[in-house]
């Protein structure tokens, strides 16, 4: 049984998670909680992101992001508030909520997308809280549904492959390079759709970096860097599929020669000695 939480401080509202999180970086604010919050007053006049009055903070998960309010009142009777948030806000959301998204997915491959919560059937609730004196929103993860398969899916979340989809649903330019985190070396047999792709490997113990490309990265992480083995983490770039072999094989030389001009390297090419780590890779341009 769900529990009441006993830590507002500021008067709420309980949402329920939707697609406008996932898809628009966003979400509307009802009437009532404009009037609630005064925002009504507060950012009656202001229709742009570029407008600085728009600019508030929001608080998730004790973590500081960007956030700005705006109002529209383009083909509406009444006006209409909105409250827009960072991708980085986002991609924690899609994370935290994460069955929301992959039914909010799902939903937007389906043709018949009316249906989806009776298919499907779940809600998950997320608390805003605002405190108009410092212009600051709380956001609280109130209820969440449990994943059928929790570490697929925290794997799928950040995988290459979701991306796409996410990005062909929402009509983004496919020429988009998907970047990812450092992870730790024990995780790469975990990866999904890592072709095409730029790497980077680091050995913390004895202070290496390594850049390489693939054409398919677990492949590739599995065998032999004599001149980095003991690394123990990596972290990649996944590129456009219209990027050939050719063309990744070029991407990598410039990011290797890149790299000495900041590293020491085997090479003795002039660099800046910016860090104790050293490049280790053999091959390096010098033009």
């Amino acid at each position: 049984m769900k529990l009441e939480r006993s830590d507002i401080d500021f008067p709420i509202w309980r949402k329920k998670v939707d697609s406008s999180l996932f898809q628009y970086r966003s979400t509307p604010i009802p009437n009532w909680a404009c009037k609630m919050w005064s925002i009504d007053t507060t950012f009656q006049s202001i229709s742009s992101k570029k407008n600085p009055a728009s600019k508030v903070n929001i608080i998730f998960e004790k973590i500081n992001y960007d956030g700005w309010v705006t109002i529209t009142t383009k083909g509406r009777k009444y006006p209409a508030f909105r409250l827009w948030f960072t991708a980085e806000l986002q991609y924690r959301l899609k994370e935290v909520f994460i069955m929301s998204f992959m039914r909010d997915l799902e939903s937007r491959l389906r043709k018949d997308k009316e249906r989806i919560e009776d298919d499907i059937p779940f809600w998950e609730f997320i608390d805003l809280e605002f405190d108009k004196n410092n212009r600051i929103f709380h956001l609280t993860a109130y209820y969440t549904q449990k994943p059928s398969f929790p570490e697929l899916f925290r794997r799928l979340i950040g995988s290459p492959v979701l991306h796409r989809i996410d990005d062909e649903l929402s009509k983004k330019s496919p020429f988009r390079i998907h970047k990812q985190d450092w992870r730790p070396r024990e995780q790469i047999d975990f990866e999904i759709g890592t072709d095409n792709a730029l790497y980077t490997l680091i050995d913390t113990n004895n202070k290496l970096i390594y850049i390489g490309e693939a054409n398919n990265l677990v492949k590739r992480l599995k065998g032999n860097h004599p001149t980095i083995k003991d690394w123990n983490y990596y972290r990649y770039e996944i590129l456009p599929k219209e990027i050939t072999e050719e063309q990744r094989l070029t991407l990598e030389r410039m990011l290797i020669r890149y790299l000495a001009s900041l590293l020491k390297n085997k090479a003795n090419i002039v660099s800046m000695n910016i860090s104790k780590y050293q490049l280790s890779n053999d091959r390096i341009d010098f033009k």
